[in-house]
């Protein structure tokens, strides 16, 4: 059986190579020189003509399309197009403070969002201090082309994702297949979606606005776009941000280990807060006995999916996972999660679990941000192009952490088939010279973007301060309440005011309160509408509109 599975993968690569054959041209620039000096060359952007959104909750909210170049070494060549809008400053000219770009990770996650939010999370005078610009990603959502690949992918019943029963071959031609359609109709543009990619698209924005300096808050995969607008044009910066931070050297296949521990230990966190709630969700006093339950209704799921109706098709063991693994992110899902199992298992109804999924992890529209998440990962780096070498390596990642480890592989596993090889120098070497001072805010728990990669960050940022919310396990921390945080960051974007701890770390706060048990009634109007797992549209949940809201994969 094994045998067979890596006979068929091979002819599965072979097949994909077909299709995605790509010319060395292609191949994405090695990070260093070059693209320093390309730096400083005209970019070729196009205009900002503003209009109005037409946004009935913010009208100030301004609209444009900026073209830019499809490969910025040709600057004046094909052009594509990125969607931006702007809530401009309202204060006094003498007291305005210029732009500030802001993301949210993804990668390839819908920034237009942001102005309106954040700002209605800051005192007034600072937010009218600035011009807060939000923007899609190329390749992403409203912007000009918007990359589709395989609108099914993600449409239930998906494969188990454990090796155990025997889905492995399903899930490889099906990334196979993926990787293969993105390239069929989008081999011109993949090449041209890395990091480096969007963060010459961000100073692009910035000619465009007519200024010699930006600012940027970025959260997740914002944190390795922001570093690395910093490290490629350092002057042009005034005040950045960064927010549960990618470490800046680590590769993408290695970091997504480093999330399946993480994982595991907030599941098991959520399984000991579950416990202590016996008396609300009757799921068995002990982390041990919940983790048992959790797993007895995804073994049930295999027999009996749900109808996971509007979403299309069932609810089987995949969904179960992808319904759960948000729980990582954001605390506040605990009690829905908590309330799946109880209702599944203690009465014998699968509503609650419905409507999670349906919140959580149903496909959208179409696969969101996903074409830009393996457009950046694949790209910048190296990847096992062996089966082999993924089937021994996440193995004894499963050994440890089997809660996320082969949903997370199977979500990367494109990588394998991507048909541009990945820059074996990885990505753009983060050094921080010539940086003003650099904000950077973790959470220790955090699982998306572990607290190593702030550490990692910090040490090659000389000029930055690093403020960690101990205990705290928010994926990106800003804006949940905690006035520690929130007030540390108004401060250093009134005036410059840093964090004035003398050691490793500059300022640490503390964790926001486990969420109240509470057993959610599976009322139809708890459902919200569906957002894909990676989907990222303007009409996405978003803190905006959801305290449950997760942003960004990484």
């Amino acid at each position: 059986m094994k045998k067979t599975a890596v006979i068929a993968t091979a002819a599965a690569v072979a097949a994909v190579a077909a299709v995605c054959a790509v010319p060395a041209s292609a191949a994405p620039a090695d990070p260093g020189s070059t693209l320093q000096a390309e730096a400083a060359q005209d970019s070729g952007q196009g205009t900002l003509n503003w209009a109005s959104c037409n946004d009935p909750t913010t009208p100030a909210l301004q609209c444009a399309m900026l073209e830019v170049p499809l490969d910025y070494s040709r600057p004046h060549g094909q052009k594509i197009k990125i969607k931006v809008d702007r809530l401009p400053a309202t204060a006094p000219k003498a007291k305005q403070q210029g732009p500030i770009l802001l993301n949210p990770g993804g990668p390839g996650d819908s920034g237009l969002w942001m102005p309106a939010y954040i700002t209605g999370q800051m005192p007034a005078d600072v937010a009218s201090e600035y011009d807060w610009i939000g923007f899609d990603p190329r390749g992403t959502n409203a912007s000009d082309p918007h990359v589709v690949c395989d609108p099914h992918y993600f449409d239930g019943e998906r494969p188990d994702y454990q090796v155990s029963q025997g889905t492995s071959q399903a899930w490889l031609e099906k990334d196979a297949k993926y990787a293969a359609d993105c390239a069929a109709n989008w081999s011109w543009l993949l090449p041209h979606m890395t990091t480096v990619d969007n963060a010459r698209d961000m100073d692009s924005i910035r000619r465009a606005l007519g200024t010699s300096k930006i600012s940027f808050y970025g959260g997740s995969w914002g944190t390795s776009l922001g570093s690395t607008y910093g490290q490629l044009y350092p002057s042009r910066v005034r005040r950045m941000v960064l927010d549960s931070i990618v470490g800046p050297t680590i590769t993408w296949y290695d970091h997504n280990i480093l999330q399946d521990k993480e994982h595991q230990r907030r599941f098991e966190a959520f399984a000991e807060w579950t416990a202590k709630a016996d008396s609300v969700y009757h799921l068995g006093t002990t982390a041990d006995a919940v983790i048992k339950n959790y797993y007895a209704v995804e073994q049930a799921l295999r027999s009996n999916p749900v109808d996971a109706a509007p979403a299309p098709g069932k609810i089987g063991p995949a969904e179960f996972e992808d319904t759960f693994y948000g729980g990582g992110y954001n605390f506040l899902r605990w009690p829905r999660m908590a309330t799946v199992l109880s209702a599944y298992l203690v009465n014998h109804d699968t509503r609650p679990l419905n409507i999670a999924y349906n919140r959580y992890a149903a496909p959208g529209a179409d696969d969101g941000s996903f074409p830009s998440y393996n457009a950046v990962q694949c790209t910048e780096n190296a990847w096992p192009r062996d089966w082999q070498v993924w089937q021994k390596d996440q193995a004894a990642v499963n050994a440890v952490a089997p809660f996320y480890t082969y949903n997370n592989m199977w979500y990367n596993a494109a990588c394998m088939f991507w048909p541009y090889q990945g820059n074996p120098a990885g990505r753009l070497p983060i050094t921080g010279k010539g940086l003003p001072p650099v904000l950077l805010f973790q959470a220790t728990e955090d699982p998306a973007t572990p607290y190593e990669g702030a550490v990692a960050m910090h040490q090659a940022l000389p000029s930055s301060k690093l403020v960690v919310q101990t205990g705290g396990s928010f994926h990106e921390i800003l804006f949940h309440g905690d006035t520690c945080l929130d007030d540390t960051f108004i401060a250093y974007l009134r005036d410059g005011t840093l964090p004035n701890g003398k050691g490793f770390i500059a300022k640490t706060c503390a964790p926001e309160p486990d969420p109240v048990p509470t057993y959610i009634d599976p009322t139809p109007a708890a459902t919200k509408s569906p957002q894909a797992k990676g989907s990222t549209s303007t009409t996405a949940r978003t803190p905006a509109n959801d305290p449950e809201a997760v942003v960004g994969r990484l």
